[in-house]
């Protein structure tokens, strides 16, 4: 893309406003390849609604939700609920990128695309957790009614840049976490159900994604910056869900979503494929920002290598004791 404005190779010079519309080619181009290679789904055919059973309330022969009533694991219904309470609240997400991108243009056709996309990820997990009585019904609402009623704004609100790279690297914590719920559910059906979630998740990372790179083309400094900003600040929108610190904990044990996951899996990637620690031809406060962020990564790794050691030994002693 070329920059016709010379007084926009400043920093300075780059408000919001100015970068939407520098980037409103490559949103659109972004939107187009998108819609070629997305595919549209059915949220009901993932769902074994033939195992339903209603529920006491309304119905006479109503069956009260149990524990054992679910072939889901333990950590899986964790994951489950976690995953499905952030996906709850689309609606603050909506509102946060539609002020943010606008409602116009290509950018405001990403915005509507992408919310009826994650709308599916919704209705097709609460209707699986329903069906396959996963999870107590009366408490997943209590939750979700708790959840919602707090709001959410994101912690990068404040600026457009910002807000693309968290979602670029955001997105694919998401599909990570889906994906690895999945794996560690116990239920074939369950597994299906978010691999299918993680292939949206993924399509709207690469979106992102590529949005950012061009961002490093014609602005590198404030592009670094926020890269920077974003990763040594960043967490998953459900953080104020109740109880979410303990859920992040045993997820984190049972190896769906950990400092390990999160460096290897969700920031290296894009960090490699756009190539940011190896960028040249930066300003001071662009080079200072790309040395900060090595710097993290370096110490990420290592305090994910510390997790790792704790993690091994406890496997070790779980091992022993059941051998015993």
């Amino acid at each position: 893309m070329t920059i016709t404005s010379p007084q926009l190779g400043s920093s300075d010079a780059w408000t919001d406003a100015r970068l939407l519309y520098a980037l409103e080619e490559v949103v659109e181009k972004e939107l187009n390849r998108h819609l070629k290679v997305a595919k549209d789904w059915m949220p009901h055919e993932y769902v074994p609604f033939s195992d339903g059973r209603n529920f006491p309330g309304q119905f006479d022969d109503g069956q009260a939700w149990e524990p054992e009533q679910s072939k889901v694991t333990d950590i899986g219904k964790i994951a489950l609920v976690v995953n499905l309470l952030t996906e709850d609240n689309l609606p603050s997400y909506h509102h946060e990128i539609a002020s943010l991108f606008g409602r116009d243009g290509a950018w405001g056709t990403w915005v509507h695309r992408w919310t009826a996309e994650e709308g599916r990820h919704g209705i097709v997990m609460r209707d699986y957790l329903l069906t396959s009585r996963a999870v107590d019904p009366d408490k997943l609402e209590q939750f979700r009614m708790a959840h919602m009623a707090e709001g959410f704004e994101s912690d990068n609100r404040h600026s457009m840049l910002h807000s693309v790279a968290y979602v670029a690297f955001q997105e694919l914590a998401t599909r990570v976490s889906h994906r690895n719920t999945g794996h560690q559910s116990g239920d074939p059906v369950c597994d299906r159900m978010l691999a299918r979630i993680a292939t949206d998740e993924n399509l709207h990372m690469v979106f992102y994604r590529n949005l950012l790179g061009a961002a490093f083309e014609i602005a590198p400094d404030l592009t670094m910056q926020s890269v920077r900003d974003v990763v040594v600040n960043f967490r998953m929108p459900g953080h104020g869900m109740p109880g979410f610190e303990r859920a992040a904990a045993q997820m984190a044990i049972g190896e769906i979503y950990n400092m390990r996951i999160h460096h290897d899996d969700v920031l290296q990637p894009v960090l490699r494929y756009l190539k940011v620690l190896d960028i040249d031809g930066l300003g001071p406060e662009g080079l200072k920002a790309q040395e900060e962020l090595g710097l993290y990564m370096n110490g990420l790794d290592a305090e994910a290598s510390k997790f790792d050691e704790k993690l091994a030994a406890r496997k070790a002693r779980m091992a022993a004791r059941a051998a015993s």
